[in-house]
């Protein structure tokens, strides 16, 4: 029934959509944080700049992104990252810089409700005994903001992982672009498609379970 899988690396390809989700999962955390501090910050420039940032990045289409990843920052400004002349390692750098750069603004928006939630005067209390907003923000506010936005922030990683499709309009070999390879070679369309969303369901339930359980875990008691 599934002869058609012979010849193809299905797991490997799988296994580079877990790795571009993973990798684009931390850079985004890393530059979604940075970016809240920023929205929050009371540097004007600085808030200035975040605002501006999510705002642009949240419209334009990730597809657009990617492309001009792969074009315009390696052909046009010769941003490698590494060595150029692999053009799959190229293509997958690239890619991940691209997510992190369209995945962040989301991160971010998130993060920045959870600040939200965290009560003024906690703040305040802080400021009084003289502390600085770095030290309010990384001691105070962000463990408290982080633990009452782990659903939102699994929601974002679950789409991240359906978004790392789009990687193979630049030719990364992740999961995508081997189903559309499969579809131009074989006639079992339905059952190849059958397969692929199986597996991106088997990518995305458990991480969905794990962390509306660790939500509920880690609620803060309000």
């Amino acid at each position: 029934m599934f002869d058609f899988l012979e010849g193809y690396d299905v797991l490997g390809a799988f296994w580079t959509t877990v790795q571009l989700t993973v990798l684009s999962a931390i850079g985004s955390l890393i530059w979604g944080t940075v970016l809240a501090a920023m929205r929050v910050s009371p540097v004007p420039l600085m808030r200035g700049f975040g605002t501006a940032y999510v705002n642009i990045v949240r419209n334009i289409p990730l597809t657009v992104i990617i492309v001009f990843a792969s074009l315009g920052l390696a052909d046009i400004f010769r941003v490698t990252l590494g060595a150029a002349d692999d053009f799959e390692a190229l293509s997958f750098r690239l890619s991940i810089l691209g997510f992190i750069a369209y995945t962040a603004a989301f991160v971010c928006e998130a993060i920045r409700s959870g600040i939200n939630t965290v009560p003024v005067g906690q703040a305040e209390a802080a400021r009084a005994i003289g502390l600085s907003f770095a030290q309010i923000l990384w001691l105070i506010v962000l463990p408290q903001a982080f633990r009452s936005v782990i659903g939102p922030l699994a929601n974002v990683l679950i789409a991240l992982t359906k978004n790392t499709t789009v990687a193979a309009s630049i030719g990364v070999a992740e999961a995508a672009l081997l189903m559309k390879e499969m579809i131009e070679n074989e006639a079992q369309v339905v059952l190849i498609g059958v397969v692929f969303a199986f597996g991106f369901v088997v990518l995305t339930l458990p991480t969905g379970l794990f962390f509306g359980w660790l939500s509920k875990r880690l609620a803060v008691k309000r």
